[in-house]
């Protein structure tokens, strides 16, 4: 029984690390929420029941020798030796298809994997006392296959210990902010385009100002809460804090923390549906950060959006407002409207973007841009606004706009010889993915579109994407899918508009499609437009 038991426990080890580590990564790209893990595991249940099927086993191991045969017990010896190296092979190939963000051992990580350790040792030694060394082959077993949930459990045990600390850090960033009393916060969201204004802004910004803003897409309570700590500084005079958000209630966690005295809200729209459940709760937790601010606060509004509209037609009996419910708003437009800012006379190639600003006081200024497709103008226009309202002239700002350089994974070019690679990568919307693909019809060559489609769009999505098919079939030459299930949509809204469908290819991995786009023979430069990225947990 000795030497049965050491076997199964060489098989257990690895076994239990490997399935700790990728449910781990899945839980951290699941940004450690057990609803979103329990989501997950219940759509990608197919991948792990052998999990579902070791916990079982475990468990009848664990009672077998209360059956006194002895045969029985070696054939359930054998079944769960089977079993754990079974789980080694797969998950040693499940880690190494899944690499695309690697798991970081962040102190939050290495709490749980240390609390996952304790629990499990809690279990062996509970069992070693009750039933000796017999059951502990059922009991290696079982906690193998437990790995599937233990995260989460472990979460739920740490949970006063992580929020101790996660309170220690804000009310620390708090502290700083106060050391800086004559800083001025803007407030970046939107349910797309808030990175790019917010990078906008810092180009445009720095004309006149120490500008501090949160780095990547650092835009949860606790990524602010780590910008403040590393990187502000006494000399710093305007901190533009990117605001996102997954459920209701957290663009108001962060103003909580930063108190922003102006706010922009770049867009509306059909976003992360899956957690926000509605339209209805993403316009309200936007419309959060304008709540959040002072009287005297400036509010910018994409003048373009409808969903923004509508909020404010919504809510324009609130009391002690103006009549549209916010005071000091000003909106932007990528079109001639109104007498707020705005830009006319657009051209776009596919070297650029011109276009002329006009201010609310008249002033008019002729820009230009290395940034393709006329969706950017908007994002652009938003910066201008502030920033022009910082007391930056239209005439100072010609250059800044000149020098900006599209963000990392939205529709940045890369060169590389006969072919141009069109990176908008990050997270795609239904908005962008048609701005995207529009831009793409706009070069000269060979169109390629490589893209998995659009996540996160709760009920609607295989609507979204059949749409977005229909949109990519009349301004691309091929059309690459990553993802045989999910595309599906897509490729019904392609072959709808009559599109070839020998140029429509579905592949199983996105490496296989780039080799495949690289490949296409025929004249004229290539352009390859990558049109979202699917995380490891997709």
């Amino acid at each position: 029984m000795i030497i049965r038991t050491i076997i199964t426990l060489l098989l257990a080890v690895p076994a239990f690390w490997l399935t700790m580590r990728y449910n781990m990564h899945m839980f951290q790209l699941n940004v450690y929420l057990n609803n979103e893990q329990k989501a997950w595991i219940h759509k990608n249940f197919r991948l792990q029941w052998i999990l579902v099927f070791a916990m079982c086993l475990g468990c009848i191991r664990m009672l077998a020798p209360l059956t006194g045969a002895g045969w029985l017990l070696w054939v359930l010896d054998i079944l769960c030796w089977l079993t754990l190296l079974v789980i080694v092979l797969v998950y040693r190939i499940m880690k190494e298809m899944h690499q695309k963000k690697k798991l970081v051992f962040t102190p939050r990580v290495k709490r749980m994997v240390a609390t996952i350790i304790v629990l499990s040792c809690i279990v062996l030694a509970v069992t070693g006392i009750i039933g000796g060394i017999a059951p502990l082959t059922g009991a290696l077993t079982l906690l193998a296959g437990a790995q599937l949930v233990m995260n989460m459990i472990a979460r739920t045990v740490n949970q006063p210990i992580e929020k101790g600390v996660n309170n220690h850090y804000i009310n620390d960033a708090k502290r700083i902010l106060r050391s800086v009393p004559d800083l001025t916060v803007i407030g970046v969201t939107g349910s797309y385009g808030k990175t790019s204004v917010k990078f906008f802004l810092q180009t445009l910004l720095q004309q006149k100002y120490s500008v501090l803003v949160t780095p990547e897409s650092y835009n949860t309570p606790m990524g602010v809460v780590i910008t403040i700590r590393k990187s502000l500084r006494p000399s710093h005079q305007i901190f533009v804090c990117e605001m996102g958000a997954r459920y209701v209630g957290e663009i108001k966690e962060i103003c909580d923390i930063v108190h922003p005295q102006h706010g922009v809200i770049t867009s509306i729209g059909p976003q992360h549906l899956d957690t926000f459940g509605s339209l209805d709760n993403i316009k309200t937790t936007k419309f959060e950060l304008a709540d959040a601010l002072p009287d005297g606060g400036m509010l910018f509004l994409n003048g373009d959006n409808q969903y923004i509209h509508e909020y404010l037609d919504a809510n324009k009996r609130v009391i002690g407002k103006d009549k549209s419910g916010y005071n000091n708003i000003t909106f932007y437009h990528s079109e001639k409207i109104g007498e707020d800012y705005y830009a006319s006379d657009i051209s776009v190639s596919n070297l650029g973007t011109e276009f002329t600003v006009t201010a609310p006081d008249g002033e008019t200024g002729r820009f230009s841009m290395k940034l393709i497709g006329a969706h950017n103008v908007i994002n652009v226009m938003g910066a201008i606004a502030v920033a022009n309202r910082f007391g930056i002239s239209l005439e100072d700002l010609r250059i800044p706009v000149r020098r900006l350089r599209p963000v990392q994974h939205r529709m940045e070019m890369k060169e590389q010889g006969n072919v141009t690679i069109i990176d908008d990568a990050f997270n795609s919307n239904p908005i962008g993915s048609k701005a995207a693909v529009e831009t793409l019809a706009l070069f000269d060559g060979i169109r390629i579109l490589v893209t998995p489609g659009m996540v996160e769009l709760g009920e609607d999505e295989a609507e979204y994407n059949r749409k977005f098919g229909t949109y990519a079939a009349e301004c691309c030459d091929w059309i690459l899918l990553v993802g045989r299930k999910h595309t599906e949509p897509i490729l019904e809204g392609v072959l709808s508009k009559g599109f070839p469908e020998k140029k429509c290819i579905v592949f199983d991995k996105v490496e296989d499609a780039i080799n495949y786009a690289y490949s296409i023979k025929g004249e004229g430069h290539k352009y390859i437009l990558l049109e979202n990225d699917l995380p490891d947990n997709y």
